[in-house]
């Protein structure tokens, strides 16, 4: 009799323990297939299939987030007006109050602004080092929060950043969004990535996360920031958060935060054999063309932009043997000519036309540099770009002109060959360069007719010149 109940008790127990099984596998399923919300609905947008196509990566792909103040706005709106395109890029001007009703209307031409949020009120930040910074370090989960339909990457920039937005794209395009991404660079200075971190892109300079990467931030972006209250930069304290997600940064040297004062024109006119994505601090150095204004300067650099993104401030060098000269050509900005023979390996170093963000012991730089210098051998004659003329579908002919008289004897070493009668630089560039990955262009000095002109014509190295 015992027998016969304990084993009705025992199938008892099996039944209660496969209708339990039964009920939390149905609850688990219920519950782990819904989608994850990390916002409130009224402001969660996310849709998660569309950042996984296999599509190419364009600009609907991309939204910006854009640190701005009201104070200085007016100053800055220019900078944004070169680069931002109405109805086709994404994203928003985040301010830290609204604008007064002078701004009002707010332009269509312009990004859509935001209010950042109040987080005076947060105890969480009540002893932080550095309360303003924290408006800028939630800036990637505001932008968040905002735009996430269809997103790939989201780009964190100032309002005196400009992006050269094509080719930022064609960039982002070599990572896979769908894993973490940290895409930037260091500032030029040694004194500023050390005061910070190596590890660190420069948030003026701009820095792309991609989509999953931002999402997994914007979880517990609050509780990281507050694990750091003595970091008194925005940027370090991201970068602080990335790196506890085991995320390090991936260097595109394209970026540029121009943590340097004066001329940059040696700076741009050996640009790193990468594409030119953003520059910063413009307020901060000379006009980058010496006859115009700041603003007039990036809208002059803009019209080589759209005649041909990729190639902007490319450096292209090339020699002229008969006359002992070489050629070095950054298209869309400038042209030199050097009565010497220079090895690419020197003309790739920028002049050190320019000065530190900081004082410091060397090496200032993280970059070598020449030092200027009045030998007539080593000093080049410098042109500018001045206009694109004769374009065809095929070609694309720009012009360089003199600046200024270089004021120097004529090189005695080389066969006394004088550039100073040359006043203008015609550079042929072909419109197209063929599929895939941008390939290192060479080129050859024509003979022209007149002395006052100088024919550059750019082509495809050739195996000896690789």
């Amino acid at each position: 009799m015992s027998s016969l109940i304990a084993e009705k008790f025992i199938l008892l127990l099996c039944k209660s323990l496969a209708i339990t099984g039964l009920l939390l596998y149905v609850l688990s399923t219920l519950l782990f297939n819904q989608p994850f919300d990390l916002f409130p609905p009224s402001t969660h947008k996310f849709s998660a299939s569309n950042p996984l196509s296999n599509a190419p990566t364009n600009i609907t792909h991309l939204v910006f987030g854009i640190a701005g103040s009201v104070n200085t706005w007016i100053h800055k709106k220019p900078y944004v007006e070169t680069w931002w395109q109405p109805n086709i890029t994404r994203g928003y001007l985040f301010l830290d109050r609204a604008p007064p009703e002078d701004f009002l209307p707010w332009p269509s031409s312009l990004p859509p602004f935001q209010v950042s949020q109040d987080t005076s009120k947060f105890e969480v930040y009540s002893k932080h080092v550095m309360p303003l910074v924290i408006r800028i370090a939630r800036m990637v989960l505001e932008t968040f929060r905002e735009e996430n339909e269809g997103v790939r990457w989201y780009v964190m920039g100032d309002d005196d950043t400009i992006f050269f937005v094509d080719n930022l794209v064609e960039v982002l395009a070599r990572y896979d969004h769908t894993k973490y991404f940290y895409v930037g660079a260091n500032s030029e200075c040694v004194k500023s990535n050390f005061d910070h971190s190596f590890d660190m892109a420069f948030g003026g300079a701009g820095y792309a996360l991609s989509y999953p990467l931002a999402a997994a931030l914007a979880t517990n972006l609050d509780g990281c920031i507050n694990k750091y209250p003595y970091l008194y930069v925005s940027d370090q304290i991201l970068q602080s958060c990335l790196a506890d997600l085991g995320v390090s940064l991936t260097q595109e040297k394209g970026f540029h935060q121009i943590d340097l004062h004066n001329d940059i024109s040696g700076l741009l006119s050996a640009h790193p054999e990468s594409p030119l994505i953003s520059l910063h601090h413009l307020d901060a150095v000379d006009p980058i063309f010496p006859s115009m204004n700041r603003h007039q300067s990036i809208n002059h650099l803009m019209k080589a932009t759209r005649a041909d993104h990729s190639r902007v401030l490319q450096q292209t060098i090339c020699y002229h043997k008969q006359s002992n000269w070489s050629f070095s050509i950054s298209w869309g900005y400038s042209a030199h000519i050097y009565e010497s023979i220079f090895p690419r390996s020197i003309l790739r170093k920028p002049l050190e036309t320019f000065t530190p963000w900081k004082k410091t012991r060397s090496p200032s730089y993280m970059f070598n540099t020449r030092f200027l210098s009045n030998d007539p051998c080593e000093a080049p004659h410098v042109f500018l770009f001045d206009s694109i003329e004769n374009t065809t579908k095929d070609h694309i002919v720009m012009s360089y002109i003199r600046t200024w008289p270089r004021g120097l004897p004529v090189c005695e070493l080389n066969g006394n060959h004088s550039a100073d009668s040359i006043s203008k630089i015609q550079v042929i560039s072909s419109r197209k360069h063929g599929e895939g990955e941008r390939r290192r262009e060479c080129c050859d000095v024509v003979p022209v007719v007149t002395k006052n002109v100088t024919e550059v014509k750019f082509r495809t190295c050739m195996k000896i010149e690789e």
